[in-house]
């Protein structure tokens, strides 16, 4: 049922979270609030039809047990003055109310767990939506608290920020460069270092070729 399917979802609702993630804590509470409600009606609403559905279930499994039983006096009555085809035409009906008896006595017992499953619902509804009105004001005033220190530790640090590079401004200019030098120094060493690399390469290389050249001529290297 997708109404017990949204309730259950409100009712798994985390609301300090749902509130933490909120652009608007106090609309977002306000909000939830309207949809419990609101849910809150329609369960309610289900509640009753679900219990009048099975009251007239019920009152239908009575009239059919009664008939039945009338059904099965008439049989007897019938054998007592030895008349089988009236028992036999009774009997018939007697089965057949048997079978609504107990289409009917199913239903029912469906009807009952729908109505304690809707009944469930609903107390667990109404419960979430005291808890969510209890602590509306609450939540709202932490999630106020928390942007407020929030902004004021982000204006602290900014401000601690700005005093300690008033500070200390010319000697970390001075670090950077210092550590650039040192960068452009480390570098030029590499690329030197990768040049004369290149070279011995290059020549070994060279010096292998001649080698093989000399081989297939017969000649010594």
């Amino acid at each position: 049922m997708a109404l017990l399917e949204r309730v259950a979802t409100l009712i798994k609702a985390n609301l300090a979270d749902l509130i933490d993630k909120a652009e608007d804590p106090e609309k977002m509470i306000k909000q939830v609030i309207i949809d419990m409600e609101n849910q809150f009606v329609q369960v309610k609403t289900q509640v009753a039809i679900a219990i009048a559905d099975e009251h007239m279930l019920r009152k239908k499994l009575h009239e059919n047990e009664g008939k039945m039983k009338e059904w099965m006096r008439k049989a007897e009555y019938a054998v007592d003055r030895k008349r089988d085809d009236l028992a036999r035409a009774a009997l018939e009906h007697y089965k057949s109310y048997e079978r609504l008896l107990e289409s009917f006595r199913q239903q029912q017992e469906d009807q009952k767990v729908q109505a304690e499953n809707l009944k469930s619902a609903l107390s667990k509804l109404d419960q979430k939506l005291t808890e969510a009105k209890s602590k509306q004001d609450m939540l709202i005033a932490k999630q106020r608290r928390a942007r407020i220190l929030a902004k004021a530790s982000r204006a602290q640090m900014a401000v601690g920020e700005h005093a300690r590079k008033g500070a200390f401004a010319r000697l970390e200019d001075e670090v950077l460069h210092a550590e650039a030098v040192s960068h452009a120094h480390a570098e030029l060493a590499t690329a030197s270092a990768e040049e004369e690399f290149a070279r011995m390469e290059k020549m070994d290389e060279v010096d292998r070729l001649l080698a093989e050249v000399k081989t297939r001529r017969g000649l010594k290297s």
